[in-house]
């Protein structure tokens, strides 16, 4: 929640500042740059109600919570970057280059773009920050952690800053030659570069939400942890079957067969199996386990012979 109220700030403020600039200079840059800025201010809001919706409890009706709302959510930020972001950016840039139009005022856009440079550096320090925390306790990179990680927020705003900075940059180098070299084609290249960029994140983002909301599966390092887990209970003999799949970020529905330590009546079996239930429950990221009994034809299940990082 800190990172998004970071990044909503940030985003506010540099959205302000950029579409003053734009209305100073006409620059088609920082008209992208200002786009870019909005829509980043109006995804923070949906990644607050992704932090809020996800997180509330399980209830009757949402027996293992509402953490796969985050992704909805995020999806909503995702496409919301694709059109308000990448298509106006894109769409202006073209616009310019066919029209020509020179802008002026090269001092304020400078102003601006450094100044935006500060806030949204702020905004992806603490998103970064974040990532590489997380990511050091799996042993993965900053990037490659928010990519696998199933912590759909902080990979939007990670990525959505990390485009930011870059924007800026396009944005710089467009505005720098149509300045060095009297050609206001460079600036309007500058806007369609910014798009392309923001279409290229957004992209990305709602790939990922698909994964997790179709029922992407962990992967086999986590796998190995949840079935470790089982095998590690005293009163677990053998796994036989063993499904899990993200029910929101860092949260995991699990299904298995096992075979139990003794051999005992059905109801006292059925006892046994809701305590274990209940004791596997007790370990995060698991919210949810439902055991059966295995039959004694099938064969144990046995951890993957190369380990994969996990991605939490």
């Amino acid at each position: 929640m800190l990172t998004v109220l970071v990044a909503l700030a940030a985003n506010a403020l540099v959205a302000t500042a950029k579409t003053v600039a734009a209305v100073l200079t006409g620059s088609a840059s920082m008209v992208a740059e200002s786009a870019h800025s909005w829509a980043d201010t109006g995804n923070e809001v949906f990644l607050l109600l992704a932090e809020r919706r996800g997180g509330r409890p399980a209830d009757p009706g949402h027996p293992r919570g509402h953490g796969r709302e985050t992704y909805v959510w995020t999806m909503f930020a995702a496409v919301g970057l694709l059109v308000a972001g990448s298509a106006l950016s894109v769409w202006h840039g073209i616009t310019e280059l066919l029209d020509g139009h020179a802008s002026g005022h090269f001092a304020v856009s400078w102003v601006v773009l450094g100044a935006a440079f500060v806030f949204e550096s702020v905004s992806f320090t603490q998103a970064a920050r974040q990532a590489r925390g997380r990511g050091r306790h799996f042993g993965m990179r900053p990037l490659r952690f928010v990519m696998a990680t199933s912590d759909a927020t902080l990979r939007a705003v990670f990525l959505e800053d990390l485009a930011a900075l870059a924007g800026l940059v396009l944005a710089a180098l467009g505005i720098g030659l149509h300045q060095a070299t009297g050609d206001p084609a460079w600036d309007a290249l500058g806007s369609v570069a910014v798009g392309l960029l923001l279409g290229a994140v957004a992209i990305v983002l709602i790939v990922r939400n698909h994964d997790f909301l179709v029922g992407q599966t962990v992967p086999p390092g986590l796998w190995d942890e949840t079935l470790a887990l089982l095998l590690g209970h005293d009163e677990i003999d053998r796994v036989t079957y063993l499904h899990i799949e993200y029910v929101g970020p860092m949260r995991f529905f699990v299904v298995a067969a096992v075979d139990l330590v003794g051999d005992e009546q059905e109801s006292a079996v059925a006892v046994r199996l809701r305590r274990i239930e209940t004791d596997i429950e007790r370990h995060e990221p698991v919210v949810d386990a439902v055991l059966t009994l295995s039959t004694p034809d099938e064969a144990s299940l046995a951890l993957h012979a190369e380990r994969v990082r996990p991605s939490r």
